[in-house]
């Protein structure tokens, strides 16, 4: 197995590369000191496991293998964090807790090698961990995107509203269009609901966004954005709507 380390503090990489350098079978190829470092040398290196910590400077972990996809294997590795910790448990994902513990990297890269046999894919699942290890009350504060080979990194403030459009969402941010594969129930699950709503089965629309409302035809609205764009708004949208306004 070829292994990429991703950890900010260099002696957290030196220590892993030791310990992973005493496992049967395993080379590790590469180390990252940050989230877009990670990200160019999993694309060049190709690496079958990524040892990730959560905590790092530009890109966190999780949005680190957001955008690596589901080539490698992953182990998350993290301070003692109880909430972050029971996500990984009930998630069935493989991490470690600093100080690593020798035999539990062992048994977390035995498990990477059943996964890896078995094709299993990563990105969905770390999208439902990645909001399940946050703290309650707490939403998705940017959304991370790979287009033309380069990363982007979009706030959620910058949002107007989300389309979604065959297997893709479109995130419309004025003038700008973004593209990432997802579907719109796993965003809406990690938006803040009282600045999202889904007006639509194909949107979901920031509401300060909104100015006003117009009756399209009996039970059918439109929704009239500070834009100027014009978008439908089903009955269901509009009990939200009014729920939340």
């Amino acid at each position: 197995m070829r292994a990429l380390i991703v950890d900010d503090e260099a002696p957290a990489r030196a220590l892993l590369a030791e310990l992973l350098g005493e496992i049967e079978g395993v080379e590790v190829v590469g180390e990252a000191a940050n989230g877009f470092e990670a990200v160019r040398l999993a694309g060049e290196l190709a690496p079958d496991l990524l040892l990730l910590d959560i905590q790092m400077p530009k890109l966190d972990g999780f949005e680190v293998l957001e955008l690596v996809g589901d080539g490698p294997a992953v182990v998350f590795v993290t301070a003692h964090d109880e909430h972050a910790v029971r996500a990984f448990a009930v998630h069935a994902v493989d991490y470690l807790v600093k100080p690593i513990d020798p035999e539990r990297l062992r048994a977390a890269i035995d498990r990477c090698r059943e996964r890896l046999g078995r094709g299993e894919g990563n990105r969905e699942r770390v999208r439902e961990v990645a909001a399940a290890a946050r703290p309650a009350g707490t939403y998705l504060a940017r959304v991370v995107l790979r287009e033309e080979g380069q990363i982007r990194i979009l706030p959620i403030e910058r949002i107007d509203f989300v389309e979604a459009r065959d297997d893709y969402l479109h995130f419309h941010a004025g003038e700008e269009v973004h593209r990432r594969q997802q579907t719109l129930a796993a965003l809406e699950a990690e938006l803040d609901p009282r600045r999202f709503v889904r007006i639509h089965r194909s949107y979901l629309l920031q509401i300060d966004r909104l100015v006003g409302l117009d009756l399209y035809a009996k039970d059918s609205w439109v929704a009239r954005l500070a834009s100027g764009r014009k978008l439908p708004v089903s009955r269901a949208g509009y009990d939200r709507l009014r729920q939340v306004l």
